[in-house]
């Protein structure tokens, strides 16, 4: 039987992550908390809105009300990357080479390894920002659309075109496809190499959390009573195909997702707490963490993928072992 570690704070969490295997979890109040060797935790800012893992999984780069951009190190040690006077840093993303793109209003701005910082404005507010995974190409997700840049030249942007507010943005691990969440109840999607258009519909809910799975076949996303998850192995991803549902619960939402890295299972977690765990092939489920007090706002796998660290709106925070 799995076993959790309870972990209890105060406060809505943002970001429930590993760095060096070692779980951490950043509130909305700013403090990122760490569970090594007890309880620690640094006030990275006040007021955090959004954060992202570095690609090398040993830091935390946020984005806080403050205007200020934080790297936090699993020693607890924070660096700050950027600031930007009197303004939110709505979201931030990590990329390859220590690359970070943050966002705040209309501009985007990629920082380079070396401290360099490049700025891309927009007719319209940044919703969301992600990096390429091949290359160094930035996806900024707008109104009625998604822009692509590319940092390293002076090259013109990439305009994709779908009406309606995008609010997140996301590569497939291959880099064939661009997808989006949207204001409305579904996720958009764009095949890169023809722009072919993709239309991810159905949902009673907005999609609020999403995760590819370890070797990119699927996209499983929240927004529904239970985990949809995509097609994605086909040339024209899940174009013409019916998406799998996990976990179906009634009327309870789902609330968060995460893949996890060597397995198609997918983590699950609830508008009650309850947090399930998957297998795509054959849609097996096992109850991982049977409720808590709030639903479950994120979740991580480490390395391994032995321990998942989950986080809440009202901070009933943990870690499941799903080893014991």
């Amino acid at each position: 039987m799995p076993t959790v570690a309870p972990f209890d704070l105060s406060g809505h969490c943002i970001a429930a992550a590993f760095l060096d295997d070692i779980p951490h979890f950043a509130l909305a109040d700013g403090t990122i908390h760490r569970l090594d060797h007890g309880a620690k935790s640094v006030q990275a800012h006040d007021g955090l809105l959004s954060a992202s893992v570095t690609w090398d999984g040993k830091a935390l780069v946020t984005g806080g009300e403050d205007g200020k951009v934080v790297l936090t190190r699993p020693d607890g040690t924070a660096e700050t990357l950027a600031e930007v006077p009197r303004k939110w840093i709505t979201s931030v993303a990590t990329g390859p080479q220590g690359a970070v793109a943050y966002a705040t209003g209309r501009t985007a701005y990629v920082r380079f390894a070396d401290g360099r910082t490049k700025s891309f404005d927009h007719p319209r507010s940044v919703e969301g920002i992600a990096f390429s995974p091949k290359g160094m190409r930035i996806a900024v997700a707008r109104y009625n659309g998604a822009t692509l840049h590319f940092p390293a030249t002076d090259g013109k942007p990439a305009e994709l075109e779908w009406a309606g507010a995008h609010t997140g943005v996301t590569f497939s691990p291959d880099g064939n496809f661009l997808v989006t969440t949207m204001q409305e109840n579904a996720l958009h999607g764009w095949k890169l190499a023809d722009g072919r258009h993709m239309r991810m519909t159905g949902y009673p809910a907005k999609v609020k959390s999403w995760s590819w799975s370890v070797k990119g076949k699927w996209l499983a996303s929240s927004g529904a009573p239970a985990a949809i998850v995509w097609p994605f192995s086909a040339k024209d991803g899940p174009m013409g195909k019916a998406p799998v549902e996990l976990g179906t619960r009634g009327n309870m939402m789902v609330t968060a997702v995460a893949c996890h890295p060597g397995d198609e299972i997918v983590a699950i977690g609830y508008a009650d707490g309850m947090i399930l765990a998957g297998r795509i092939a054959d849609q097996k489920e096992v109850v991982l963490r049977r409720g808590g007090k709030s639903a479950i706002t994120s979740m991580a796998w480490d390395t391994k993928g032995t321990r998942l660290a989950f986080g809440s709106e009202e901070g009933d925070c943990g870690v499941v072992d799903i080893t014991a």
